[in-house]
């Protein structure tokens, strides 16, 4: 059964800010190429939602989230790479019809696992399927063996290690360290320009807001609380007669989803996809964000993705050797001063003087009208 208010006041506040911020203020304010870069750490703001389902929620702490990013970014990159590689665009190559890294290392015909990806129906369904299929088969090999914890979160580290050295290894396929570059069009349509751009952005948080909205679904349902009795109890949840695996599974599907959703996002507005989004920084950069969101808050985590950018933009530009420290500093001192992340310092004392003012004008109200009634004789209710 669903909570009868989907927001709650506070969530109500950050779901229109949040709205407000990307689809008003930051297009009005923002040049394109400031526009775009927002657009890219809007990309990774999927994999922090999805993690505060996993991780939050479920109490699932996986170090391999770049995994399904990357593959949600070569699908699209697979699909816009074939685009690019017709037999017009590259009849100098030895073998017309096939993308240039094919024919730099001696494939002479289109691999089969490659030709679903002439179709972009077929391509958004692998961008859903395969992630979570993968997801799938490694949760139900951990979480049905009750593996768990630290183990857990180690061994999707070594899975995105392991991707990581598959992708460079098979160059012939997958373009190798390079990754898939010169993407041009989408349908026809040339993702290149600066309108274009605009217009992904807007598609871009079109479909973001599509994830919160279904997040706080799941949040609300009987399986949402589930999961969080899960992560604090599992004992007596996997007592009370409900299969924690299978739970933990669906957990660990629905986040592999969200990522694929932003890799696939990456590919369409940076034009690119390489094996250096797939492997265990950019995995663990994506568990930072959500941490300093707050990795209990829907919304957190999609402001926690911002901030962090941000700051790695700024400090990069300004202190081009020193960048580094900057945001270590700024995460150590979020862990050690807001556990909770940006949702907490919101929760704790925004959120609590917001409170505690609507309160008292309420309770000037109720004055007010005490004494109206008193003066016109009518009993004050």
């Amino acid at each position: 059964m669903i909570n009868s208010r989907f927001f709650n006041r506070s969530e109500l506040i950050g779901f229109l800010s949040l709205l407000l911020l990307l689809a008003v203020i930051l297009p009005f304010f923002l040049d394109t190429f400031r526009l775009n870069l927002v657009a890219k750490y809007l990309t990774y703001a999927f994999v922090a939602l999805g993690l505060v389902m996993c991780w939050g929620y479920g109490g699932i702490l996986s170090l391999g989230q770049g995994v399904f990013f990357g593959l949600g970014g070569y699908c699209m990159a697979m699909f816009l790479k074939l685009e690019a590689s017709s037999v017009a665009n590259t009849k100098i190559q030895s073998t017309p019809g096939i993308p240039d890294f094919m024919d730099w290392n001696q494939i002479t015909a289109l691999p089969m696992f490659w030709k679903p990806f002439h179709s972009l129906p077929l391509t958004i369904i692998a961008i859903l399927l395969v992630p979570t299929l993968l997801a799938f088969i490694i949760g139900a090999a951990m979480f049905k063996r009750r593996v768990g914890g630290v183990y857990f979160a180690i061994i999707t580290q070594a899975i995105a290690a392991i991707a990581t050295i598959l992708i460079i290894g098979q160059q012939g396929y997958t373009g190798g360290i390079n990754g898939m570059t010169d993407l041009r069009t989408l349908n026809g349509w040339d993702i290149r320009t600066d309108h274009a751009k605009v217009i992904l952005y807007f598609f871009e948080v079109f479909v973001l807001f599509a994830c919160i909205i279904t997040a706080q679904f799941i949040r609300l349902t009987k399986l949402g609380r589930i999961l969080v009795a899960m992560r604090e109890q599992e004992d007596r949840v996997r007592f009370s007669g409900y299969s924690v695996a299978n739970f933990k599974i669906f957990a660990f599907c629905a986040a592999a989803m969200f990522a694929s959703i932003g890799g696939a996002m990456f590919t369409l507005q940076i034009g690119f996809m390489s094996p250096s989004f797939v492997g265990i920084v950019p995995s663990i950069e994506m568990v930072i964000y959500t941490a300093v969101g707050g990795r209990m808050s829907i919304f957190g985590a999609v402001y926690g993705t911002l901030l962090v950018n941000y700051a790695k933009t700024m400090l990069s530009e300004s202190f081009p050797e020193l960048w580094l420290f900057g945001l270590g500093g700024l995460f150590i001192a979020v862990v050690l001063f807001f556990p909770s992340g940006l949702s907490g310092i919101w929760r704790d004392h925004v959120a609590r003087h917001i409170d505690r003012l609507i309160a008292m004008r309420s309770e000037k109200s109720k004055r007010a009208w005490a004494i109206k009634s008193a003066a016109d004789g009518a009993p004050a209710e």
